[in-house]
């Protein structure tokens, strides 16, 4: 009977090592990263960085500030409602250039009035308010027949035509110039369409215009007697 025998380990060699008797695989500790980890580095980098990019946007935020912009075209003579105004946060470059601009802040005088154009979506200078005498324009009322006027509101540019009746007053043949006799005039405030002017059924039109030219165009009503009246859109 020949009998099998396993051979001796040589000198040096580890014995292999004996199989769980359940079969399952021996876990391994993991190592704790050392500081020359390039990976902790990495994350300390990214950290650092988060820090550094959250303080300069609260630096930034506190830099801005809230000024009014103008919520539509903005014309000259026009009197200026909150209606009329948007909040906005700007951030200026140079802290000072803050002072030539109306604040969220401030308080909006009653008869805050345009002594020149703003336009949509600018930012409102404080030199562009005054009061109507600053303006150098007087309000001007008009009465309008419905079909011979778009709709209109405050802030609009129009222009105004008058459409002779053949001969004035003292029966002299009357001739105009097809231009506008009041250009580029800023609408204050309009009757609505569905309101009427008194019992003729006429909408009411004022318009802020150069006080020369309301005297002129006051001067015209009178000769040619009963003119009739046409508003269209500048722009």
């Amino acid at each position: 009977m020949t009998i099998d025998q396993q051979a001796a380990p040589g000198p040096g060699s580890r014995p292999a090592p004996s199989p769980s008797p359940s079969g399952v695989s021996t876990a391994v500790r993991s190592r704790r990263p050392g500081w020359r980890d390039p990976r902790l580095w990495v994350g300390v980098a990214l950290v650092a960085g988060s820090v550094v990019l959250g303080a300069r946007l609260l630096a930034a935020a506190d830099d801005m500030v809230t000024v009014w912009s103008a919520s539509s075209d903005l014309g000259v003579g026009q009197r200026l409602e909150p209606d009329d105004l948007v909040a906005q946060r700007v951030r200026f470059d140079d802290a000072r250039a803050v002072a030539g601009y109306l604040g969220a802040d401030d308080e909006l005088p009653a008869d805050a009035t345009l002594v020149r154009p703003v336009a949509a979506g600018e930012l409102v200078p404080a030199a562009a308010l005054g009061s109507a005498q600053d303006s150098g324009r007087v309000e001007l009322p008009l009465s309008v027949d419905p079909e011979r006027l778009p709709d209109l509101g405050a802030g609009m540019t129009v222009d105004v035509y008058l459409l002779a009746p053949g001969r004035d007053a003292d029966g002299r043949r009357i001739e105009l110039d097809p231009g506008p006799v009041l250009a580029d005039v800023t609408v204050v405030d309009a009757s609505t369409p569905d309101g009427g002017f008194g019992s003729s059924g006429q909408r009411r039109v004022v318009v802020a215009v150069p006080e020369d030219d309301a005297d002129a165009y006051v001067a015209l009503l009178g000769r040619l007697g009963e003119p009739t009246v046409l508003v269209s859109r500048a722009r």
